[in-house]
C-alpha cells in the first residue's frame, strides 16, 4: 500500500477491463490522445489492455484522472 496525505490508496489484483485509445473522436464526448504506437504502425490493432486477452508490453498503468501510462518505445521494464 501506499500511503499520500494521511489517504492509503490500495494496488489491488484481479482487475479485467479493456483500455485502448483507439475510439473514433465523433464517438466519445472528451479529449483522446492516440496510441503512439498505432500511430507509428498507421493502425488501430494496438490495446492498452484488452479483457481477458493481453496487455501491451508498453503499458504501465493507469494514473487518477484516466491517464494511461505509456512507456513506448521502451518496453515496460516490469514485464519479463
Amino acid at each position: 500500500m501506499v500511503e499520500r496525505s494521511n489517504k492509503i490508496i490500495k494496488k489491488l489484483d484481479g482487475a479485467n477491463m479493456d483500455i485502448d485509445l483507439v475510439t473514433e473522436e465523433s464517438k466519445i464526448s472528451w479529449d483522446q490522445d492516440k496510441c503512439p504506437w498505432n500511430q507509428k504502425d498507421e493502425t488501430n490493432e494496438h490495446k492498452c489492455a484488452e479483457k481477458n486477452v493481453s496487455i501491451c508490453p508498453y503499458f504501465c498503468g493507469i494514473e487518477y484522472l484516466d491517464k494511461v501510462l505509456c512507456s513506448y518505445p521502451q518496453k515496460n521494464p516490469s514485464i519479463d
